[in-house]
């Protein structure tokens, strides 16, 4: 018996930083409550604000009303945009119907826009990395949709065939594997010899930040569990990472998703948060694996962050003024 409580005392946690909510979502997520606090509800917001279901149905319970697509929307009616960007078609969709918009689209989306913008003004074939059907590359894509062709492996690359090799341009969705990305421009240059890519990489801080946190705690623990929901990009990239440096990882919505099997001889888990998980299912998370015997917590901060996005012009007055408004904080920082 004392074997196996001194055991259980030396299991524990690893809680990485940064990890949860980067300053795109908290844009975002701040721009439907400053204005349904501003507005009142009801406030329509097309596609999910951010991917994860817990931050959606917070939103919801306020006032917001998630909509596919802009005909859901009454005419005349207020909408927000989510942070994954939308094709041009939309806000055209949106002036058609007299929509008030406010456009959440984290900036950092936006710069792939217009980048993506400028090289079909130029005449360039643009190679996007991405995963087909997620939100942003569907956004992205429609802004030349005569000049982008859409890569999502290797594979992809050595069957594309292009009008003039020597004017080709490539961009990245941001919440990609850097490694995975890595490898399709190293195959993208040995085929094409003259593509380039955007003056600064595309794949954001967040995303970047998150892997390089998973693939240093990655050789000290048995389990990795991500929070994050199962649509989001950057959560199921840090899945991926972990399992490709050799150790075992889980997304889960909450703590309730966790199988007790996976905890069976481990000594050591990592815990981290995709970019748009709220820090309180990470605490929830911690308190859970307490239960079952992980005692010790251990904090493991990679890199610091202090980035922060400014409100959309929309709302820079509503800002302003309700001041009272809680605003929500990066995890980690």
């Amino acid at each position: 018996m004392k074997d196996c409580m001194s055991l259980n005392a030396i299991k524990k946690i690893i809680l990485l930083t940064p990890r949860g909510f980067c300053a795109g979502v908290v844009r975002a997520i701040d721009v439907v409550k400053i204005a349904l606090g501003h507005y009142g509800a009801p406030i329509y917001v097309r596609k999910e604000i951010v991917h994860n279901r817990h931050v959606v149905n917070e939103l919801r319970e306020m006032g917001a009303i998630f909509v596919e697509e802009l005909d859901e929307v009454p005419a005349g009616a207020r909408v927000i945009f989510s942070a994954h960007g939308v094709a041009p078609s939309v806000r055209k969709d949106a002036i058609a119907r007299n929509l008030n918009v406010i456009d959440a689209t984290c900036p950092l989306v936006t710069k792939v826009h217009v980048e993506a913008k400028s090289f079909a003004s130029k005449d360039f074939t643009i190679i996007l990395i991405g995963h087909k059907d997620h939100d942003e590359v569907i956004g992205t894509l429609g802004e030349a949709p005569e000049s982008m062709m859409l890569v999502s492996s290797v594979e992809d690359v050595d069957s594309l065939q292009v009008k003039d090799p020597s004017r080709m341009r490539y961009l990245t969705q941001t919440t990609l594997s850097l490694d995975e990305t890595k490898d399709i421009v190293e195959r993208l240059r040995e085929r094409f010899p003259l593509v380039m890519g955007p003056h600064s990489q595309d794949i954001c801080y967040a995303t970047e930040n998150r892997q390089l946190a998973v693939k240093a705690v990655a050789p000290l623990c048995q389990l990795l569990l991500v929070v994050g929901s199962k649509n989001s990009s950057n959560s199921q990239r840090l899945v991926e990472v972990c399992e490709k440096a050799g150790i075992p990882a889980y997304l889960i919505d909450d703590e309730s998703e966790v199988e007790m099997e996976w905890l069976q001889n481990v000594q050591t888990v990592a815990i981290t948060a995709g970019a748009s998980a709220p820090e309180h299912l990470v605490e929830e998370l911690i308190d859970f694996l307490k239960v079952q015997g992980f005692g010790k917590l251990e904090l493991m901060e990679v890199k610091e962050e202090d980035v922060r996005f400014s409100l959309p012009a929309e709302l820079e007055h509503a800002g302003a003024r309700l001041t009272n408004i809680a605003m929500t904080a990066p995890a980690g920082i």
